[in-house]
């Protein structure tokens, strides 16, 4: 994938609107039609086929029938596919997570797609337990590997497992060690998923393991690594631990100590939490929205450092369910995407810029802010995001105020001789404050990345600077935590563009955000919102 559209990819913004009918690519379809084929020889004939479809009316009827297993857990079922989707069809959990109403359907769709048949329907325990068990299980992944190797005995074993039937093992697993399910109960049915979806075999060897993780559960006896030797292997001992890759721990450790190391890692695998911005530019106030959550019975809390934001840590189904979303009358936004918008600080009358806009959480909130008065050009590469976020800006009715341009801004600063009062940069970048939310991105991420990111990023810095006006506003923004994608870039920019200095964040936000450099930096662990960085750089006259 080009370093051109990772903007787009890396954003976590709400993405209620997208669709998933892309989510499989060529190769890993082939790996998902690999293991339907292994799986659909291996039926079983307790299976019962029930009359599906009858297609034509006073003519030869056509019948497709369905194979039907109720004895199969369904959560268990709709977990093992969606951990294929995810791992070998580049499917986005969060995406998977939030579909909401009608989600059902197309997840037993899946099923039967991949495994070969149904199961009971999905109620909304079932839903729930999937989320909780595909999050969890990608959280948790090397952990959960590193004890199933462990009692594979033999790491080949391991190696050359099929996908299928390491996917129930990861379920299988995590239910017995962080969900702490009855072990009788996790055993037999991740047993019978394998016995149904591969063979007698496979669930033979699934019966063996979990029952040996048991006992070592009950006997506090489990094969985990000691934090012990040098600092590689310390850092190796807690990748495991707390399941991130070793690259990440030694560069936390390097940069903010062991113990917030461990505090991040622990945030990163808690159950993430959300927050709703009332749209008021559609006249709904928080209050609006307060009172709406009340009647759904959702529990909430008002944000302490933004207006326009309510906090919530479930029921966002109910919330999807209710419309909310769907009417415009609120959006998912994370508070420390509101605080890089304060930092921009959008008047009525202004002239912005957001020069890598889509999906457009923050093209938005900039144009609410701006009541009617002023513009705000949104700029990206990625045209179908583009053409969402004009559809999302006609429902909160912000249209008027919000114009986009489908282009790479290094490309379009270099023919645009239109200068702005604000320029926002929220740069592609690795992602790194936003590991609670997205649970697959850690392991998608290479250290090899951030060398490529940073080059992007001074890229993109150095176009965006030319689209400011004298005495305008240049604001760099990131969803990471790393200062080498963060404060260094500041750094190495301000070398090169003398004409640009420090405007500090301080009168824009709380000052709880604010650095010693006069930028604005969140953190997970201690503001309880995604970590991200903004700087807001002053033109000279």
């Amino acid at each position: 994938m080009k370093l051109e559209c990772l903007h787009s990819l890396y954003s976590i913004s709400p993405p209620w609107n997208l669709s998933l009918g892309s989510e499989l690519t060529k190769s890993s379809s082939k790996v998902l039609k690999h293991v339907e084929k292994g799986v659909t020889c291996c039926l079983k004939s307790k299976k019962t086929s029930v009359e599906d479809e009858k297609q034509g009316v006073g003519s030869t009827t056509k019948k497709k029938t369905r194979i039907i297993d109720l004895k199969v857990s369904p959560h268990r079922a709709v977990s093992a596919v969606r951990l294929m989707r995810i791992e070998y069809g580049g499917a986005f959990a969060d995406l998977l997570n939030k579909k909401g109403k009608g989600s059902r359907a197309n997840e037993m769709g899946y099923v039967e797609r991949t495994l070969g048949f149904r199961t009971r329907k999905l109620d909304d325990r079932d839903l729930r337990l999937v989320t909780d068990v595909v999050g969890g299980a990608i959280r948790w992944r090397r952990y959960l590997d590193h004890l199933i190797v462990s009692l594979c005995n033999d790491e080949s074993t391991f190696r050359s497992m099929e996908p299928l039937l390491l996917q129930i093992l990861r379920i299988g697993f995590y239910e017995i060690l962080k969900l702490d399910m009855p072990p009788y109960a996790v055993v037999d049915e991740n047993v019978r998923l394998a016995k149904v979806a591969l063979r007698p075999g496979a669930g033979n060897m699934v019966n063996g393991i979990l029952r040996r993780l048991v006992v070592l559960k009950e006997n506090d006896s489990l094969p985990l690594p000691k934090v012990e030797g040098n600092d590689r292997m310390q850092a190796r001992a807690l990748a495991t631990l707390y399941s991130h890759p070793v690259w990440m721990v030694r560069r936390w450790i390097k940069y903010i100590g062991i113990e917030d190391a461990i505090s991040l890692m622990m945030w990163n695998n808690s159950d993430p939490s959300f927050s709703l911005r009332a749209n008021t530019a559609k006249g709904f106030a928080r209050s609006d929205l307060v009172k709406r959550l009340e009647k759904l019975q959702v529990p909430h809390e008002l944000s302490p450092y933004l207006d326009d934001f309510v906090r919530i840590t479930t029921g966002m189904q109910n919330v999807i369910q209710a419309g909310l979303l769907k009417e415009g009358l609120c959006s998912v936004q994370d508070e420390s995407t509101g605080l890089v918008v304060s930092v921009v600080d959008p008047q009525p009358g202004d002239t912005i810029i957001d020069c890598c806009a889509a999906p457009g959480g923050k093209t938005l909130f900039m144009a609410s802010r701006l009541r009617h008065q002023g513009m705000v050009c949104a700029v990206d590469i990625n045209e179908g995001r583009l053409r969402i976020l004009e559809e999302t800006a006609k429902l909160h009715e912000v249209d008027d105020v919000i114009s986009t341009v489908h282009a790479d801004v290094r490309i379009y600063a270099e023919k645009n001789t239109v200068k702005y009062d604000k320029v926002l940069l929220d740069a592609p970048c690795s992602g790194l404050g936003v590991l609670s939310k997205r649970a697959d991105l850690r392991w998608n991420r290479r250290l090899e990345d951030m060398e490529q990111l940073k080059n992007l990023q001074d890229q993109l810095l150095d176009a965006s600077s030319n689209l400011v006006k004298p005495g305008g506003i240049l604001v760099y923004s990131t969803c990471s935590i790393d200062p080498g994608e963060n404060e260094e870039r500041v750094a190495a920019f301000l070398q090169r563009h003398t004409e640009f200095r420090i405007d500090s964040a301080s009168g824009y936000v709380p000052s709880d955000f604010v650095t010693e450099s006069g930028f604005c930096s969140t953190s997970p662990v201690k503001h309880a919102v995604d970590g991200s960085f903004a700087a807001r750089l002053l033109r000279s006259l």
